[in-house]
């Protein structure tokens, strides 16, 4: 296995890493972590969690192949791929509820079967589609009686907090996030609320008290002391878990209603005659490619997603800055049973290779490479709304995959006179001759077509040679 490479992010739990060969996904165990993964599986939860799709699907492979490559490991596990790592910063509010909702869940089914979790990480729940799985074995330990849930704070700083701060605020945790990749600190939420907001007795538990217990732990010995003195039944640990699951369960987004493209299918310039030669190229581009991964960059509500899928794309990764379009598009996916994960984005400014070493958590561009990629009505908000020069869109929009269909907008189209109502025009250099150059310095134009009275132009390109 020469191609086993360590997982860049797999450096914290010293009991076992993430290795990967191909295609391949594996975990190392080491003699401490192999006897608590026995505990566990001897229980009957990773089973019973793996038959319903709740945990990833892993069994215990041969380590010859792990010592002939010089790396030690008592024991080796292989997990499931998945098809697409994503990060809670590109979360929406409702990717991120679920999220939090799966955890609880496993963690209240793992109690039943006296197995605990010694970290509650948002990075360890991922999505195939847009339902949410667990993925890290290791978490998972034998309950001690008495222990107190060592998750806590880690699960209010990276579930809750983020989901309290846009229901209560309005304001989306994504930016915040993606800058403290640890989440949102509950001091830092604390300060924000108005005082009205923090009398409910879930507030008081999981953000005014742990805020002062912070504040008040001056002396760290004492606090050290007191916490290793402190004992919680079994019934009062899974009492937390229901109370944070049934307060997590009503959280709804603030201000979801009043985002500017929720309702672009609804109300954008194309005829039903254009809106279906939109989707009839589409089909043809899917029923001729068979994408294993496509991606759909301004997916707005999955619309182009469902038609990609049912033409012949395996699964879809959709990308918008829209809130309220991604929660369509998750309502959508999920509504409809579809290989389809919607994530937010600013491709002005994607996520970034960040946190330890600059490799702990790839970049979009990084972590997968898609073989097909969409940007339907797209270009022109990069172009136009964010002065990226026409032929570095292109560029980046053809480079995310070695085939894809982009959607050219003229400037005299409706939108676009509306992105330059109050500004001069400077883009001189935005014209159909000037797209089509960009496109054929690194790609074949296959086929082109105008599927708007305005004009607005589908272009297949491949770069396959």
């Amino acid at each position: 296995m020469s191609d086993l490479q360590l997982d860049a992010g797999s450096f914290r739990d010293p009991r076992g890493h993430v290795f990967h060969a191909g295609s391949k996904v594996f975990r190392t165990l080491s003699e401490k972590a192999a006897d608590d993964f026995d505990f566990v599986q001897s229980s009957g939860l990773l089973g019973s969690l793996e038959d319903i799709g709740r945990v990833v699907k892993t069994q215990e492979v041969s380590r010859t192949d792990f010592e002939t490559a010089g790396v030690t490991a008592h024991r080796v596990l292989e997990h499931e791929r998945i098809p697409f790592i994503s990060y809670p910063y590109e979360w929406s509010f409702s990717l991120l509820k679920a999220a939090a909702l799966h955890h609880l869940e496993v963690q209240m089914e793992a109690f039943d079967r006296g197995v605990s979790m010694s970290d509650a990480s948002a990075y360890n729940v991922q999505f195939v589609g847009p339902k949410p799985t667990f993925i890290d074995i290791l978490s998972f330990k034998k309950y001690e009686e008495g222990e107190v849930w060592a998750g806590h704070r880690q699960f209010c700083n990276q579930f809750l907090n983020p989901l309290l701060l846009r229901s209560i605020t309005g304001v989306p945790h994504n930016s915040w996030y993606r800058g403290n990749l640890e989440g949102i600190e509950t001091e830092q939420l604390n300060a924000l609320l108005p005082m009205w907001r923090k009398m409910s007795i879930n507030m008081l538990s999981h953000v005014v008290l742990p805020t002062r217990m912070q504040k008040s732990a001056v002396d760290s010995s004492k606090q050290t002391k007191a916490a290793q003195a402190t004992k919680l039944s079994k019934n009062a640990y899974k009492g937390i878990l229901q109370q944070l699951h049934g307060w997590i369960k009503k959280l709804e987004p603030a201000g979801a209603s009043s985002t500017t493209w929720q309702n672009y299918a609804e109300v954008n310039t194309y005829s039903d005659d254009e809106a279906k030669a939109k989707a009839a190229f589409i089909t043809e581009f899917c029923e001729s490619v068979q994408p294993d991964m496509l991606f759909d960059l301004g997916c707005n509500t999955g619309e182009y997603c469902e038609v990609a899928l049912s033409a012949g794309a395996k699964r879809a990764v959709g990308f918008d800055f829209d809130q309220g379009a991604l929660e369509r598009a998750y309502a959508r996916a999920k509504d409809k049973n579809l290989e389809l994960l919607p994530l937010y984005l600013d491709a002005a400014n994607p996520s970034p290779d960040q946190g330890w070493n600059m490799k702990e958590r790839p970049g979009l561009t990084t972590r997968c490479k898609a073989d097909a990629v969409m940007a339907l009505a797209f270009e022109h908000h990069l172009a136009i709304a964010r002065n990226i020069p026409l032929d570095q869109v292109v560029d980046w929009l053809v480079g995310m995959a070695p085939t894809g269909v982009i959607e050219f907008v003229h400037k005299d189209d409706p939108t676009v006179q509306q992105l330059l109502a109050l500004r001069e025009d400077i883009f001189d250099n935005y014209t159909s001759e000037a797209f089509e150059a960009a496109i054929e310095k690194r790609a074949k134009i296959v086929k082109k077509q105008v599927v708007a009275s305005t004009g607005r132009t589908l272009y297949w390109f491949d770069r396959r040679g």
